[in-house]
């Protein structure tokens, strides 16, 4: 038997009519080198039409891949709405990519064409001749007039001013494609994750949450997460449906302009990887000043120091709440926020709550599974491999033969983390499977022993990573970046000895003497994470 609901299609097209219909005079204002750049929700609407118009006078149609590349700015928001509601599919291309692998994405994608920021255009130019499939260029100006010698180059304004703007927005499935972002690929090719409109609007939907980030029309919303990046955690898409005032930093911005932008346009909410908030930290701990009005930070992409949320409690009174995500996941997946019965616990107990990866938002399940397959308990101890699924989690990789050995037979997504669930339901992260060292038939944690040797007081950042050992499989290897002027305190026998203090380690667990090794800095992926395939190459 069913119930007879009205069929009503979940697409971004109803969350552009309602910006229209309800937050005509909200406000979208961009960081640009003149100052801020502001319009209005209507003026947005208006341009989105008009770009639409264009994207299909210059032969897009429904399934066609159009990117992106550029910096968090209303452009790149018109872009976020013009290109899905037409039925097309917007990539994100990750700016911070060598030729080579920006090559490898947009011929992977088949993109048509490339919207580029101005301050990023001469980084296509070595790519054009390798992307056959990209017809045209178009870029988004911020006052320059060179030309870059782009194949098609067309101004965006330009660009803009050849469409009629549609007059009325297609009537789309929700099943459609919308976006495509591709992982970071920490191993072996990136792959795509395609996303549909559905996805995408139970995943703005569940945003709004008060238990996730309770974001509303009431808010000023810094998206400071780059738009590059798992379309900024979907906050431009719920900037939108909600009326915030959407706050973007624009091109290069660096922890002096964050701290202006919360002042200047008011903002309550803000969204960014820890190294942001800790760079902020620290340019307010030289130039004194506070984050008010400031009311809280959404903060992911890596494990928040317990230092850097005791910091923003204790100086700013602003909580950092911890999410944790992939981009597989849209990227939306667990949100640390302690529970009713901890109201009253001791500082130290609801820190222990807000420092794991958090409870699942509301429409993610998680289990954790062993090494068969097998179910594991829910106790926080028992580790196994994290598998999730739920409305806004891809069922495939784009074009990707074989890569059902990401999913379960029974069609839960395996995330590659390895993780603990406690009775409460909050979820740690262990470490991620490539990442465990498998030592004489035991795991050694390598995450583990990273935040241990960077609780040394000489050492700035630390990574450890497997080498082969004929004896015992694998045995880890440490590299570590010593502070200024701290390298003798670090011999190898120095850091053997703080490991074994610990009390975490047991002897065969540390690493040999040979396999300690100082460091200038560790080379890390395109979203600012370690990079560790190029440490382990080493050995290959």
């Amino acid at each position: 038997m069913h119930g007879l609901m009205m069929n009503y299609p979940l697409t971004l097209t109803s969350i552009l009519r309602r910006a229209r219909d309800l937050f005509a005079d909200g406000e979208i204002a961009t960081r640009e080198p003149g100052g801020v750049h502001r319009y209005t929700y209507g003026e947005f609407y208006d341009r989105v039409l008009r770009l639409m118009g264009a994207l299909k006078a210059a032969g897009v149609k429904p399934g066609d891949r159009i990117a992106s590349f550029a910096w968090n700015r209303y452009q790149h928001l018109e872009l976020y709405f013009a290109v899905p509601c037409l039925g097309a599919v917007l990539h994100t291309l990750n700016i911070r990519l060598s030729t080579d692998q920006l090559t490898y994405l947009v011929n992977h994608a088949e993109d048509r064409m490339i919207f580029v920021d101005e301050s990023l255009a001469e980084q296509l130019v070595p790519l054009q001749e390798h992307c056959k499939g990209v017809e045209r260029f178009v870029v988004m100006r911020e006052g320059g007039s060179d030309s870059f010698g782009l194949r098609g180059e067309t101004e965006y304004e330009d660009f803009l001013a050849s469409g009629t703007p549609v007059t009325e927005l297609p009537e789309l499935d929700e099943n459609t494609a919308c976006a495509i972002c591709y992982t970071s690929g920490t191993t072996g090719n990136p792959k795509g994750a395609l996303y549909s409109h559905r996805g995408l609007y139970l995943h703005t939907m569940a945003i709004g949450m008060a238990d996730v980030m309770g974001l509303s029309q009431l808010d000023s919303a810094l998206v400071f997460v780059p738009m590059f990046h798992v379309n900024a955690w979907g906050l431009p898409f719920a900037g939108v449906m909600f009326g915030s005032k959407l706050v973007f930093p624009g091109r290069n911005p660096q922890a002096a302009d964050v701290v202006d932008l919360i002042r200047g346009e008011e903002v309550t909410f803000a969204a960014g990887v820890p190294t942001i908030w800790m760079m902020v930290d620290q340019h307010l701990q030289q130039h004194g000043g506070d984050l008010k009005p400031l009311q809280r930070i959404a903060c992911g992409g890596s494990a928040v120091p317990a230092a850097l949320m005791r910091a923003y409690d204790e100086r700013y009174g602003v909580p950092i709440v911890q999410l944790w995500g992939m981009t597989e996941l849209s990227p939306l997946g667990t949100v640390s926020r302690i529970k009713r019965r901890m109201r009253n616990a001791s500082p130290e107990e609801q820190y222990a709550a807000r420092l794991k990866a958090g409870i699942p938002v509301p429409g993610i399940e998680m289990r954790i599974e062993g090494p068969n397959g097998e179910i594991l308990p829910r106790d926080g101890v028992s580790v196994g491999e994290l598998v999730v699924r739920g409305p806004w989690v891809i069922s495939s990789y784009y074009k990707m033969e074989g890569s059902n050995k990401s999913f379960t037979p029974d069609g839960w997504f395996r995330t590659g983390d390895v993780a603990a669930l406690d009775p409460d339901g909050y979820m740690r992260i262990a470490d991620r499977v490539k990442d465990l060292i498998k030592s004489g038939g035991e795991w050694i944690s390598s995450v583990d022993m990273e935040n241990t040797l960077m609780a040394h007081p000489a050492v700035a950042e630390a990574a450890v990573v497997a080498r082969p050992d004929p004896k015992w499989d694998e045995r880890p290897v440490a590299f570590l970046v010593p502070r200024p002027g701290r390298e003798a305190e670090l011999t190898p026998q120095a850091v053997q000895d703080f490991l074994a203090a610990s009390g975490h380690f047991a002897k065969w667990q540390i690493p040999y003497a040979e396999d300690i090794h100082l460091i200038d800095a560790i080379p890390r992926t395109s979203v600012g994470k370690f990079d560790k395939k190029v440490l382990r190459r080493r050995w290959e």
